[in-house]
């Protein structure tokens, strides 16, 4: 019985500042980088086989503490730009609340959280999806289906995409689905490859 662990980044310089951050490469900060080995501590005792992880800094360096934390040197790293956050377009940098000003909070929340609505010059969560889920499908799947218990430690939005099609959730429902910073999501599956559990990894 297979075991896929998902992970969000910790929280980002952008996380704190309260920016659209989307594909721009920023760091963690040093309550992002205690989120990982937090989660690293919660994670501990699965076993893995193998991770994967976006090309962003702020996914790599959340896997590379978690692996630290829980003594995983040795396992094999995959980093994929079809694993990358959901790009914001023209919101990128742009302060949230300052952005609502702007437009208005129900447009910004369009923005955020919709399936098909399309940021300026951006992803909507749909073209997120279209890229997520084909690479799972074709890279992590025939792992799982093989036995193999993997990690992914990705971001809100990529991560969110995968949630829709594992726990086959709606496109309206996806709507109040999130996803915090640092706290693992355990998918058991059976042999068969359909999914018997998905749960938070509390302390």
């Amino acid at each position: 019985m297979p075991n896929l662990i998902i992970i969000r980044h910790g929280q980002s310089e952008w996380n704190l500042e309260n920016r659209f951050t989307g594909d721009t490469n920023i760091g963690l900060t040093a309550a992002g980088k205690a989120e990982a080995k937090n989660a690293g501590v919660l994670i501990k005792g699965y076993p893995l086989d193998a991770a994967y992880t976006s090309v962003l800094k702020r996914a790599i360096d959340t896997l590379q503490i978690i692996l630290t934390t829980t003594g995983n040197f040795l396992l094999p790293i995959t980093r994929d730009a079809a694993l990358n956050e959901r790009r914001y377009g023209d919101l990128q940098g742009l302060n949230k609340a300052e952005t609502i000003k702007k437009y208005g909070e129900a447009q910004v929340l369009l923005w955020r959280r919709s399936y098909n609505v399309v940021p300026p010059n951006g992803e909507s969560l749909k073209d997120t999806y279209d890229r997520v889920v084909p690479y799972y499908k074709n890279e992590i799947l025939p792992k799982l289906s093989a036995g193999k218990n993997i990690l992914i430690v990705a971001h809100g939005n990529s991560l969110r995409a995968l949630m829709m099609y594992l726990e086959n959730i709606s496109e309206t429902a996806i709507v109040d689905v999130s996803l915090a910073t640092g706290l693992p999501r355990l998918y058991q599956f059976d042999e068969a490859m359909a999914l018997k559990k998905a749960f938070y990894i509390q302390p």
